[in-house]
């Protein structure tokens, strides 16, 4: 994507009365060209039929601009990657979002589209049993299936607990931020922020200069249910940040659990009630966690399987193969997504299965080849 466009998605995210849900119809309606609203807010009555004379006039804003073109300078001063909807390396479980972010800024080593990424989530106020389901469910997951991301919050609590864990057990964890990239909130939690960068990373969609406000820490739960496969409650009270996770996880269609507590612990009231209320499933253990993803049978799957010669491919294996023939340097899972019109959590089984058949390979970055 052109530098300009670039600059005009990100200004579209900072004009007032737009709204993301907004941005992404005016999106629609220009045909993905952000810059054309920036371009001729004069003619925008032209160009989008019934848009109101409101809300073309707030295209007219040299200030934001400038803003944007100043934090994009920031971006590449620091390393940070830009993302838009339309760039490979975009969430694409995010993506499927109707309010996923237009832009997201990160800095770190993980390929947004592992094959497997799970978010876990809970109280601030962890406890001491909160605290080793982390350490123990976390372990469990690197014997059985090393391969998942873990993504939270960097919050204090379950959230820090979640990320140290990872990094213990030399798993890849992200944290979705309340703010920019230009500090971390808390500031207790910089030096874990600091080695996440070297093993998983940071992620937000706010600019630098964003302070960690209230209403942020809604925003960034919407990210932490949308790039992952699952969301999974640790702990927490009756009403919390990762009670409003949950729903939105459940409001994306993607699996929610959450580990029970006993019935008179204030932080475990919420799990429980979850749990109750169908609302999320009961989990106990990673085994447990990787039967109900269906993931069992690539936890299981021997390092080597030799290929069929004529292996039976059915309709959406061909699907991907055919694809595939026609990038004989590589793709990645995204791209596949889009051209084959299959979701994500489906791609990610498809894809393990003509691996296992010995038909195509995964390289760095997250690129899918043909044998």
């Amino acid at each position: 994507m052109k530098n300009h466009e670039l600059l005009c998605r990100l200004a579209l995210t900072q004009l007032p009365g737009i709204g993301i849900v907004g941005a992404h119809k005016l999106l629609d309606a220009t045909k993905g060209k952000a810059a054309m609203l920036f371009d001729h807010p004069k003619d925008l009555g032209d160009i989008i039929p019934g848009i109101s004379p409101k809300i073309a006039s707030v295209f007219d804003a040299p200030e934001v601009l400038r803003r944007c073109e100043a934090e994009l300078s920031f971006a590449e001063k620091n390393h940070i990657a830009c993302l838009t909807c339309d760039d490979e390396a975009y969430p694409s479980r995010l993506r499927e979002c109707d309010d996923a972010p237009l832009v997201l800024f990160y800095r770190g080593t993980s390929d947004l589209n592992q094959r497997h990424i799970i978010s876990m989530v809970g109280t601030r106020n962890a406890t001491d049993y909160g605290k080793d389901i982390c350490m123990r469910f976390i372990g469990e997951l690197k014997e059985l299936l090393p391969d998942v991301i873990i993504v939270s919050g960097l919050a204090y609590g379950i959230d820090i607990h979640a990320h140290r864990a990872a990094l213990q057990h030399k798993m890849e964890t992200i944290g979705v931020l309340a703010h920019g990239l230009d500090r971390i909130y808390p500031s207790v939690h910089r030096r874990t922020a600091a080695e996440m960068t070297q093993c998983g990373g940071l992620l937000t969609e706010f600019m630098s200069g964003t302070n960690p406000d209230k209403q942020n820490f809604v925003k960034r739960n919407r990210i932490v249910a949308g790039i992952s496969d699952a969301t999974i409650v640790i702990e927490s009270a009756n009403k919390g940040g990762s009670l409003i996770t949950a729903e939105i996880a459940e409001s994306y269609h993607r699996d929610c659990f959450a580990f029970p507590g006993r019935i008179n612990d204030m932080y475990s009231a919420g799990c429980n009630e979850l749990i109750r209320s169908n609302r999320a499933v009961l989990l106990q253990s990673a085994e447990e966690l990787i039967k109900a993803m269906n993931w069992d049978s690539e936890a299981q799957a021997p390092a080597v399987i030799q290929r069929q010669l004529f292996p039976e491919l059915d309709e959406n294996e061909e699907k991907i193969v055919s694809l595939l023939q026609k990038h004989p340097d590589g793709i990645q899972i995204n791209t596949l997504v889009v051209e084959s019109n299959i979701a994500i959590n489906r791609m990610t089984g498809i894809l393990f299965e003509l691996e296992m058949k010995g038909i195509i390979r995964t390289l760095a970055g997250g690129i899918y080849k043909l044998i």
